[in-house]
């Protein structure tokens, strides 16, 4: 594989093999608007040293899984620890907990939990649950053995899984509250510089401006050749030139860098990364064929050169047969508890307007058949009848849309009540009907309207491997802002990657993604 022109060679002796790879949601669209202009450097919050104190991050995080472990471990002696913890004074069981308390802080760096904030852009705690409460599972057996070996009475089994269920939860949860703590501070985010203002750079640069929780502060581009500038990307400019890096790293407190197919020579591009690998600047580079690369992937070399193997795109019937379960039991839960929320909504929709309570419309599920997706009607009863009415409003009726998709901001087609359903998709809880019934996932990919599903050919035809879903990457990542050709590619890289945890992992990122809301609802 191709690292931004660079030969695999020079990128496996410059990079070496401990090479990180992580993703983030990208797609090729045009650029548009004026050329970049270089100017001598940006205004604002760049002055200051470095602020990024990786140290203290560190730090914050030992401290916090220091205080989740003994919370969880006395909290669990003090309930299922029988009389002798209420005793008063410290328990032979507990003064060993706290002598391994520096073995249980070694386990999680060993698994890497304590850098991932500084190396990994898009890193959220929920990404450390499983080594987590694999930690949690482990200790707690380890813990029993060491007691037995030393003839300290050992804790009750109560007292051992209740210490086991307390980690498992407050080692994520107290992360969350650090990390949420000092990612506040307005000198957290990492000073960002792209090399390369072309369609992928300044893409790139557009994606990192529209996630604040990237926690990256980008400054602008380092190109001798930039390409037309986007009219999205506010105030960002080229910086100077590959040979300007070092300089511009030292005078703007610069952290991380992000090579995104430079044009300059694979020669040029290697000197740069060699020289910067001497300061303390993480080093990011976009792959090229990164629309077919999976977020994990098998890497290995071959005489000092890279290799990445994509994984064969099949689902077994055991897989399936997992994820049907899963859409099952979870389906009939989700639908059984909110069933007083569903009975609120459908009286709310028959007091604001005149209509049944559901909207039927006909998709494209797995395998090209169609079915019928239960929705709350939000718009008014004769809605398709004034499509040709507001079709001047359509966006992608203007110049630069899409002319595959209908897509209205504030359509004055849609009812009072059905505005706020759309904003935070409450109107797509029926849908949970469709996978009771097997015509729906809970996680997939995006349910198309017939007219849309024509526009998809080829290799995107493999997103209806699976059945669509009420929910997946592209309501993770953005909803209704994600363009047709982007989110065709989303759904493909969810159908040829499937996993039960990740399933897991999109459906708690739903539930914040959809409280968030559109500002101007889902359309």
């Amino acid at each position: 594989m191709d690292f931004c022109g660079v030969d695999h060679a020079a990128v496996a002796m410059s990079v070496g093999p401990d090479l990180r790879v992580h993703s983030g949601d990208l797609a090729f669209p045009e650029t548009r608007g004026p050329a970049l202009a270089a100017v001598p450097r940006p205004s604002g919050l760049v002055d200051a040293p470095r602020r990024r104190r990786s140290g203290l991050v560190r730090l914050m995080l030992v401290h916090a899984d220091l205080f989740a472990l003994m919370l969880a471990f006395f909290a669990a002696e003090r309930l299922f620890g029988g009389a002798s913890a209420f005793q008063g004074g410290l328990t032979q069981a507990g003064g060993l907990f706290l002598a391994s308390l520096p073995l249980w802080i070694l386990a999680i760096k060993s698994a890497g939990l304590y850098s991932r904030d500084d190396e990994v852009i898009q890193h959220t705690t929920l990404d450390e649950a499983p080594k987590l409460i694999w930690i949690a599972t482990v200790g707690c057996w380890a813990f029993l053995v060491v007691a037995w070996a030393l003839s300290i009475t050992t804790p009750e089994l109560s007292q051992l899984v209740g210490f086991w269920l307390l980690a498992s939860v407050l080692l994520p949860a107290v992360r969350v509250l650090a990390r949420s703590e000092f990612q506040r501070d307005v000198d957290f985010p990492q000073n960002t510089v792209i090399v390369g203002a072309g369609a992928v750079g300044q893409l790139l640069a557009y994606k990192i401006l529209g996630h604040p929780e990237y926690k990256l502060r980008v400054l602008g581009f380092v190109d001798a050749q930039p390409k037309e500038r986007r009219d999205d990307l506010g105030d960002l400019h080229v910086l100077g030139q590959p040979e300007d890096l070092a300089r511009l790293v030292d005078e703007l407190s610069i952290e991380r860098v992000i090579v995104a197919f430079s044009n300059d020579s694979h020669e040029e591009v290697l000197d740069l990364i060699r020289l910067l690998r001497d300061d303390s600047v993480r080093i990011d580079i976009v792959p090229r064929l990164f629309d077919v690369l999976p977020p994990t992937m098998q890497s290995h070399t071959v005489e000092g050169i890279p290799l990445l193997t994509l994984p064969r795109l099949r689902l077994s019937a055991g897989s399936r047969f997992i994820k049907r379960t899963f859409d099952l039991v979870l389906g009939t839960l989700a639908l059984f508890l909110l069933l007083p929320v569903i009975g609120l909504i459908a009286l709310m929709i028959k007091l604001d307007s005149r209509g049944p309570v559901f909207f039927r419309q006909v998709r494209v599920g797995t395998g090209s058949r169609t079915f019928r997706m239960w929705k709350f009607r939000t718009m008014v009863t004769d809605a398709d009848a004034r499509k040709d009415e507001v079709a001047h409003l359509n966006k992608h009726a203007l110049p630069g849309g899409d002319p595959r998709m209908f897509k209205i901001k504030s359509d004055p087609r849609v009812t009072r009540v059905g505005r706020k359903l759309r904003r935070y998709s409450l109107d797509e809880l029926p849908q949970l009907i469709n996978v009771v019934t097997g015509e729906m996932s809970l996680i997939g990919p995006r349910p198309l309207i017939v007219e849309e599903d024509e526009h998809i050919h080829q290799w995107g035809r493999k997103r209806l491997l699976l059945k669509p879903g009420i929910t997946g990457l592209w309501q993770v990542l953005g909803r209704s802002a994600i363009p047709f050709e982007e989110m065709v590619k989303l759904d493909y890289l969810y159908v040829t990657n499937w996993s039960l945890s990740g399933d897991f992992r999109l459906l708690l990122q739903t539930v914040p993604a959809a409280l968030r809301g559109e500002r101007d609802g889902a359309y």
